[in-house]
C-alpha cells in the first residue's frame, strides 16, 4: 500500500489536492509473468518502471552517432577487416567543431565508433597494433577518442562508445582471436601490457576464451581511460563468423557496470533497436515490453520489430515470461550511409526531415541518434551542419516557449517539475488548463510520470473550446516518457484532456503547449504521358532506406497550392490547385501558401503531350528495349545505351507535324555521369531528310544533374526529332538519358 496524490475535478478544473491510498505492486524493472492471468499481467506491466541510467538516457533525448574510420576513406559502407591501417589518411581532425554543430542542434550526448566491423580501433589501444597507431596521422599517436573525449568535457556533451562485437581482422588475420577455438580459462581483466600500467587499478577474473578476453582489455581501456561513458553501444549486425564464436555477455555486462556505473547498455537489456535505420517510427512506442527469458540473466537479445510490440494482446501472449522496461533508440543518418562518401552525390537530410524525425520519435517515448559522419578533412561538412544548426533552432523556437505559462489547471502538471505529478483516478478522466488570453498552438507535450508509476496511458484525447464548444483537435494511444502532439494550428483558451482507455491509474508529470511555425513546402510537378498535371509537395531526395512517412503533413499541414499558366507571379488569388488537371503546353508557376506566407515559386515549362510518342530509331537495334524511358514522363528511370558505339542518338515520332522551338533534358540522378553533355538536335518532316536545329551544351552535369534547357535559335517545323550526342560528363561512349521533353 502506497500514498499517491490524486485531483479532484468537480465544478471548475481544480478546486484541490488530496492523498489517497492506492494499491500498486513494487516497482520493478522486470517481472515475471509465467502463469500469471491477463488481468495480473496487465497490473504487473503498470508496475514496471526505468532504472535511474534508463531515465536519464531517456532525458537526453537527442543525441548523436559518428562513424569514422578506413570506409571513410574507401567509400564503402562495411569492410572487410583486410585494409591497410594506411589507407585512413586522417590529417587534420577538429571534434570542437563536431561538438558545436551537435549542441547547436540541441543534442546531449555523442556515440563515437571507436570500433567498426572492420576491427579498426580509433584510440591507443594496448591490444591491437590494427588502428590508428599504424597509421600516419600525427605520426601514430593520434587518438580520435581522445579528442573527441577532451571536446566533449569543453562543450557539456556526454560521451558514449560503439565497440563492435564483430571483427573482420580478427577472423581473416591468420593469428585473429575471434573463433580461433581457444579454450576457456580463468583470465585476469585487465591483462598487463609492459610500459602502459593502468591508473585505475581495478581487476576481474572472468572465465573467458581469446577473443571474449581480448574484447574485455579493450573495454576496460575505453571505459577506465576517457572519463565518464554513459552508453556503451553493441550492434547486432555481423558481416562474417567463424569458430562458433560465443559472446560471453554477462562478463561484459559485470565490467561496464563496475567500470561506468552510468552507462546503459544499447543492444542489451537497457536500450533496443526501434526496428529499422530510417528513421521511421511506430504509432505506438511502448518501452514496457515482453521477452521469452529473464533479460537480467539472458545473454540472447533478438531484435523487436514487431509493431504493436507492448500493447496488452501482444504481452498477454502465453509464450512470454518476463515484462522488461527497455526503451527505443530511433537511430538512423543525416546522409545516405553511415559513413561520409562524398558532397556531390551522397544526398543529405533535409532540415524538415531532421526536425519531423525528432517529433515523431523524441515524442513518441524513444530517444533520437541521428549519424553525421565526418568527412576526410577530419570535420563536418557545411550541409551537415547548417541542418543540424536548423534543426536546433527549430527545436527551440518550438519547445523553447510554453504558451500554457501562467495558465490555471492542476499545479503539478503546470509547473514544470518531473517530480510532480497527477493520477488520475478511475472516475475523474480529464484535465483541464485554462489559459488567462487565448493562445494559438498547434502542439501538445505530455508527461507520464514514469518513474513512480510506470506507462499507463493506452489512449489520450485533447480538446479544445471553441465557439464555446468542445472540439477534438487531438487524439493518439500511449504516452510513456514524452507524447508530442501534431496538429493544425487553433485558437483557444481552456484544453481538456481526456483518458479514456488506461492500465490502472496513470500519473500525468508534464503538460506543456507549443508553437511551431510552420513553412509552406516547396513544390513538384508531375505530369503524365496522357497530360495530367499533379503539383504536390517535393519530396526529398534521400535513397537510403527510406522511413515512407509524408513530410509535408507531418509539418506542413493546412497549405493551399495556387498556380498560373501564363508564366505570371501566382498569388492567393490566382487558380487554387485541387486536383489533377491536363495541360499541354505552358509556362507554369506554382506556390503553397500557409498561414499569409508563401513558399518558393515552383516553375516549369511543360512542353508536348506524349500520349503518342513512339520511338523512330536509335543508333543500333539492341538498344531499342528500354529507349521508351527516355520519354515516359518518368523522370526516375532512364535509358541508357551499351557502349558500344561512339555515335549515339536517339529520334522520337510526335505523331504529328509539330512547331518545334526547344527541348528539356532531365539527367539521371544517383551518382551516374553519363549524362549528354553535348550535342546536335535535328528535325525531320519524313524521317528521311533532317534540318540542323542547332548544338547544345550543357556544363556542370556532375556537380548539378538538374534538368537543363536548349532553345532553338528559330522554330522548325517537323513530325520527327532527332538527338545526336557529341559528348558525355565523363567523355565515355555510354548515353543515359532520365526524360527529354520537346516545347
Amino acid at each position: 500500500m502506497k500514498k499517491t496524490c490524486s485531483l479532484f475535478l468537480i465544478s471548475l478544473p481544480l478546486l484541490f489536492s488530496s492523498c489517497v491510498e492506492e494499491k500498486q505492486r513494487p516497482l520493478q524493472n522486470t517481472y515475471n509473468i509465467e502463469g500469471d492471468t491477463k488481468e495480473v499481467i496487465i497490473e504487473k506491466a503498470a508496475s514496471i518502471v526505468p532504472t535511474p541510467n534508463q531515465m536519464q538516457a531517456l532525458e537526453n533525448e537527442f543525441i548523436a552517432f559518428i562513424h569514422l574510420g578506413p570506409n571513410t576513406f574507401t567509400r564503402l559502407e562495411w569492410g572487410n577487416g583486410k585494409e591497410d591501417p594506411k589507407i585512413f589518411e586522417l590529417k587534420e581532425l577538429d571534434t570542437d567543431q563536431w561538438c558545436e554543430a551537435m549542441v547547436s542542434a540541441g543534442m546531449k550526448m555523442v556515440i563515437l565508433t571507436v570500433k567498426h566491423h572492420d576491427g579498426f580501433v580509433l584510440w591507443q589501444s594496448r591490444y591491437t597494433d590494427h588502428g590508428i597507431m599504424s597509421t600516419d596521422f600525427r605520426d601514430g599517436k593520434g587518438d580520435i577518442l581522445r579528442d573527441l573525449s577532451d571536446s566533449c568535457q569543453k562543450f557539456g556533451l556526454k560521451l558514449g562508445v560503439y565497440l563492435s562485437p564483430a571483427d573482420l581482422f580478427q577472423i581473416e588475420n591468420e593469428e585473429g582471436l575471434y573463433g580461433n577455438l581457444s579454450e576457456y580459462s580463468t583470465r585476469t581483466i585487465p591483462r598487463d601490457v609492459e610500459g602502459r600500467p593502468f591508473a585505475n587499478k581495478t581487476t576481474f577474473e572472468f572465465e573467458v576464451d581469446d577473443y571474449n578476453e581480448y574484447f574485455l582489455n579493450q573495454l576496460f581501456e575505453l571505459l577506465t581511460e576517457y572519463g565518464p561513458i554513459h552508453e556503451v553501444w553493441f550492434d547486432g549486425a555481423h558481416p562474417k563468423t567463424k569458430g562458433g564464436q560465443k559472446y560471453n555477455y554477462l562478463a561484459w555486462k559485470e565490467l561496464i557496470h563496475t567500470l561506468a556505473p552510468e552507462a546503459v547498455i544499447f543492444g542489451r537489456e537497457d536500450i533496443r533497436w526501434c526496428g529499422n535505420e530510417s528513421g521511421n517510427t511506430r504509432d505506438t512506442e511502448w518501452n514496457v515490453v515482453p521477452y521469452t527469458d529473464n533479460p537480467n540473466t539472458t545473454t540472447h537479445f533478438p531484435d523487436m520489430t514487431l509493431e504493436d510490440l507492448g500493447g496488452r494482446n501482444e504481452i498477454t501472449k502465453p509464450e512470454y515470461t518476463h515484462l522488461h522496461y527497455q526503451q527505443a533508440e530511433t537511430n538512423t543518418s543525416i546522409r545516405e550511409g553511415w559513413f561520409y562518401r562524398d558532397d556531390t552525390h551522397q544526398k543529405v537530410r533535409s532540415t524538415d526531415d531532421v526536425f519531423d524525425i525528432y517529433e515523431r520519435s523524441v515524442g513518441g517515448n524513444s530517444t533520437f541518434l541521428l549519424n553525421i559522419p565526418p568527412n576526410r578533412e577530419g570535420k563536418f561538412s557545411p550541409k551537415d551542419i547548417e541542418v543540424l544548426k536548423e534543426t536546433g533552432q527549430r527545436i527551440k523556437e518550438t519547445y523553447g516557449v510554453n504558451l500554457l505559462d501562467g495558465a490555471k489547471g492542476p499545479k503539478n502538471v503546470l509547473d514544470g517539475k518531473k517530480e510532480t505529478y497527477v493520477v488520475i483516478k478511475d472516475n475523474q478522466q480529464e484535465l483541464v488548463i485554462t489559459t488567462p488570453n487565448p493562445i494559438t498552438l498547434n502542439r501538445l507535450l505530455i508527461q507520464e510520470s514514469i518513474t513512480t508509476h510506470s506507462e499507463r496511458v493506452e489512449k489520450h484525447v485533447v480538446e479544445a473550446m471553441i465557439d464555446d464548444q468542445w472540439q477534438v483537435i487531438a487524439e493518439a494511444t500511449n504516452i510513456g516518457y514524452k507524447r508530442i502532439l501534431r496538429f493544425p494550428e487553433v485558437t483557444t483558451n481552456k484544453i481538456r484532456i481526456t483518458f479514456p482507455e488506461t492500465r490502472l491509474q496513470p500519473a500525468i508529470s508534464n503538460i506543456s503547449a507549443h508553437y511551431y511555425k510552420s513553412r509552406p513546402p516547396l513544390l513538384k510537378l508531375t505530369r503524365d504521358r496522357d497530360g495530367l498535371v499533379t503539383i504536390s509537395p517535393l519530396e526529398q531526395e534521400f535513397n537510403w532506406k527510406p522511413h515512407g512517412q509524408n513530410i509535408a503533413e507531418n509539418l506542413n499541414e493546412g497549405y493551399n497550392i495556387y498556380y498560373t499558366t501564363d508564366g505570371t507571379e501566382p498569388t492567393a488569388n490566382s487558380i487554387a490547385y485541387n486536383k489533377p488537371f491536363t495541360m499541354a503546353e505552358a509556362n507554369i508557376k506554382a506556390t503553397a501558401i500557409l498561414n499569409n506566407l508563401n513558399g518558393p515559386v515552383l516553375e516549369e515549362q511543360l512542353g508536348f503531350i506524349k500520349k503518342e510518342w513512339k520511338l523512330f530509331a536509335v543508333n543500333t537495334e539492341s538498344e531499342r528495349k528500354d529507349a521508351g524511358l527516355a520519354f515516359d514522363e518518368n523522370p526516375r528511370t532512364y535509358w541508357q545505351t551499351s557502349g558500344g558505339t561512339t555515335h549515339n542518338f536517339i529520334a522520337i515520332d510526335l505523331a504529328e507535324t509539330k512547331n518545334i522551338t526547344g527541348f528539356a533534358y532531365t539527367p539521371p540522378t544517383g551518382g551516374i555521369h553519363s549524362m549528354m553533355s553535348k550535342g546536335k538536335i535535328k528535325v525531320s518532316n519524313d524521317g528521311s531528310n533532317w534540318q540542323d536545329g542547332g548544338t547544345f551544351e550543357f556544363g556542370n552535369l556532375i556537380n548539378d544533374p538538374s534538368k537543363r534547357y536548349y532553345h532553338l535559335d528559330s522554330p522548325i517545323s517537323g513530325r520527327y526529332v532527332r538527338f545526336e550526342v557529341i559528348e558525355t560528363a565523363d567523355k565515355g561512349n555510354i548515353v543515359t538519358i532520365a526524360e527529354l521533353d520537346i516545347f
